[in-house]
């Protein structure tokens, strides 16, 4: 697997963390649950699970805020996540038509885990991958969401065609589950900001490499686009996590800067596209049912610009890294998206 990095391409000036991933903020885990079969239908798709605190946000929440840059996609639980300020679950990440049996997936777990909730609303996204995927057959069950978040873990993420981004198409390129992150130094302390991305948006005359127009140099005679006909059609779900001590509002801000990241690297929120951001901050710990005050910590906002920037570079390296990543795949009706050729792209850069 090839990362933006292996072929020479560093975005921003803060150093990454240990692993270049959401999993270098501590206690988040991802996990995945692929499906690739050609027996009765083409299926292409898959769950991947972006799991705070480990084992135990179910009842140590953290403080989350959401941005929509445009809307035509869903994320569930985002009413009472603006309301609270906070998340308990897990974030689920899946095709369109399976959002519901994913998040059906959590509640389940949640009940069976013995959460002290009364009721549960978790997180779950979705972007589209009916081109390569028989979208209709519905291959996602809950064991594969059950799957996803069972075997998440830390250390280095798998990109590309891997659980939630098994079928997604970036840029006209096979695109995928993407991640990074950055290092933020504030005083004595050292912070970390972690993406991850499901990256299944745009069109290849837009796309952008560390501000090189890289799409308009790549031939459509030497890498075909995957349809016939240009589509502005398309989605990205991006996560984003921090240890720093954030609260709801400033969690909303980071964000927003997404949108920076997403924008470099040549997203446009094309109007049938839905762009939806979370982020969470695991630097305050929370119980959902205390009857006492919060000790809390937060940052000041004087000091949130590195962080904005973490964000935007990280973004925009998670988005490189699910196309760098992603693996030419064939799905139902023969259809075929091609992977980022690597030689090209590098002789397109300066």
């Amino acid at each position: 697997m090839s990362r933006a990095r292996d072929l020479g391409i560093v975005i921003g000036s803060l150093e990454p963390g240990a692993h270049n991933a959401i999993t270098d903020v501590p206690g988040v885990l991802v996990g995945h649950s692929t499906i690739v079969e050609d027996a009765e239908r083409n299926i292409r798709t898959g769950v991947t699970m972006v799991v705070p605190r480990g084992g135990e946000i179910w009842s140590d929440f953290v403080f989350a805020g959401h941005h929509s840059f445009n809307g035509n996609g869903e994320m569930t639980g985002l009413l009472w996540l603006e309301e609270s300020g906070m998340l308990g679950s897990a974030v689920g990440l899946t095709n369109t038509h399976q959002v519901g049996i994913v998040r059906d997936a959590l509640v389940r777990y949640s009940v069976d885990i013995g959460s002290p909730e009364e009721f549960f609303l978790p997180v779950v996204a979705e972007t589209w991958d009916g081109w390569l995927n028989d979208i209709d057959a519905f291959a996602v069950t809950q064991e594969h969401a059950l799957e996803a978040l069972r075997t998440a873990s830390s250390g280095p993420v798998t990109e590309g065609n891997i659980g939630g981004g098994t079928g997604m198409i970036c840029h006209e390129f096979k695109g995928g589950i993407g991640t990074s992150s950055r290092r933020v130094s504030v005083g004595a302390e050292v912070f970390t900001v972690g993406v991850l991305v499901q990256a299944n948006y745009g069109s290849r005359k837009d796309f952008r490499v560390d501000g090189v127009p890289v799409g308009r140099r790549l031939d459509y005679e030497v890498v075909p686009p995957p349809w016939p006909v240009e589509q502005t059609t398309g989605s990205i779900i991006v996560i984003i996590a921090t240890d720093a001590p954030l609260l709801p509002v400033q969690c909303k801000r980071l964000s927003q800067r997404a949108t920076v990241g997403l924008s470099r690297a040549g997203g446009l929120g094309h109007n049938s596209s839905g762009d939806i951001f979370l982020t969470f901050a695991t630097g305050n710990h929370l119980s959902p049912h205390s009857n006492e005050p919060y000790g809390l910590r937060m940052l000041p906002n004087a000091l949130l610009d590195s962080f904005f920037a973490a964000t935007a570079d990280a973004t925009e390296e998670a988005i490189l890294n699910a196309l760098c990543a992603a693996e030419t795949m064939t799905g139902q009706q023969g259809r075929t998206a091609y992977s980022l050729p690597h030689d090209l792209l590098r002789s397109v850069l300066p």
